[in-house]
């Protein structure tokens, strides 16, 4: 009775470009990710509900690049007072993405 399950292999999940413009958001422009780009590094705010994967899969797909690895960190959202009534803003997914050496993205350009 007992049969050896098999594990299906690992596919890569293909998205459309639709897709990839809804997980990366928009890049991530401060002083610290400016100093991040000198160790091939790029910061991006992404969907607060994507994976590694797709957002490795994203970057690749948008910007033509290779990927190396990813970090990412949710930045929950601030209590403030808005209209002198008190609010919430909400959470914030960045997403630290390290590119292979030689590799860089432009962020100067827009994406056609």
């Amino acid at each position: 009775m007992s049969e050896a399950v098999k594990k299906a292999p690992k596919r890569k999940s293909v998205l459309s470009r639709e897709a990839m413009y809804n997980i990366i958001r928009a890049p991530i422009i401060t002083e610290k990710a400016t100093l991040l780009g000198e160790r091939n590094q790029v910061v991006f705010r992404v969907a607060i509900d994507t994976t590694k994967p797709e957002i490795k899969a994203a970057v690749e797909g948008l910007f033509g690049v290779k990927v190396t690895g990813v970090n990412t960190l949710v930045a929950k959202g601030k209590t403030k007072r808005f209209r002198g009534r008190p609010g919430v803003r909400s959470d914030v997914k960045k997403a630290y993405v390290t590119l292979a050496d030689g590799q860089s993205i432009d962020l100067t350009t827009g994406l056609a």
